[in-house]
């Protein structure tokens, strides 16, 4: 089995990063391969990044050879639009990682990049139908490329984040960045509930679909245009 891991953003390293994560939750024959658009945004931070992103990974799609795609932006625009373009299982990460969080707690709580950040996640929340169980959607002001470079001040800050969060009646925290993978086992030791890593969780769900037989349904919204 082919996934393909597409970054967001046009930052290799992070692709990279992402990838290694991808990987190690990965199931024995899978293989991930990883995606970087060749052009785009170097950090998709807000609305006008997320619409330059969603071209970019528009263009960076067509014509992959995969089983299944993870789209690696949490809360980023054009998973729609992905999943209208080719006929294998499409997973976004946000999608996934609030799923999965929705299975172990009633509410979630999210702790993301920028404070711009928010708008087109809690319009993802809102197009899936599970922004009614969202607790919070909080903001750490570190920009993408800093939290995906990690470190103490990343990690005390989304700790500081999660706890605001579980005050508020969440019952499971969702990293809301791609970036942010590596945290999770920390953070879930300090906090004692579940941490979702969307990437992780991606993949999971990938496989499960790939596994099943099951692809992306053109009866209707995602039928495929045809060709000029």
């Amino acid at each position: 089995m082919r996934i393909a891991v597409v970054n967001c953003n046009t930052t290799a390293e992070m692709t990279a990063r992402i990838c290694a994560a991808a990987a190690s939750a990965a199931r024995p024959g899978t293989v991930v391969a990883g995606v970087t658009p060749p052009w785009g945004v170097p950090a998709a931070e807000g609305f006008a990044d997320s619409f330059r992103s969603a071209a970019s990974v528009l263009d960076a799609v067509a014509g992959l050879d995969a089983d299944a795609i993870v789209l690696a932006g949490f809360g980023e625009h054009g998973r729609e639009g992905v999943r209208q373009l080719v006929e294998v299982p499409v997973v976004d990460i946000t999608e996934a990682a609030v799923m999965f969080a929705c299975l172990l707690g009633m509410d979630y709580g999210i702790v993301t990049s920028q404070p711009t950040a928010i708008g087109p996640i809690r319009q993802s929340l809102q197009a899936m139908g599970l922004y009614g169980r969202c607790a919070g959607i909080r903001a750490t002001g570190l920009p993408v490329l800093a939290i995906d470079a990690s470190g103490e001040e990343v990690l005390a800050a989304f700790l500081a984040h999660s706890e605001a969060l579980l005050a508020n009646g969440a019952e499971t925290i969702v990293l809301g960045c791609a970036g942010a993978n590596g945290l999770q086992e920390a953070l879930q030791e300090k906090l004692g509930v579940p941490v979702l890593d969307g990437v992780r969780a991606a993949v999971a769900l990938c496989e499960n679909l790939v596994c099943q037989g099951l692809r992306t349904s053109k009866a209707g919204a995602f039928k495929m245009k045809p060709s000029l």
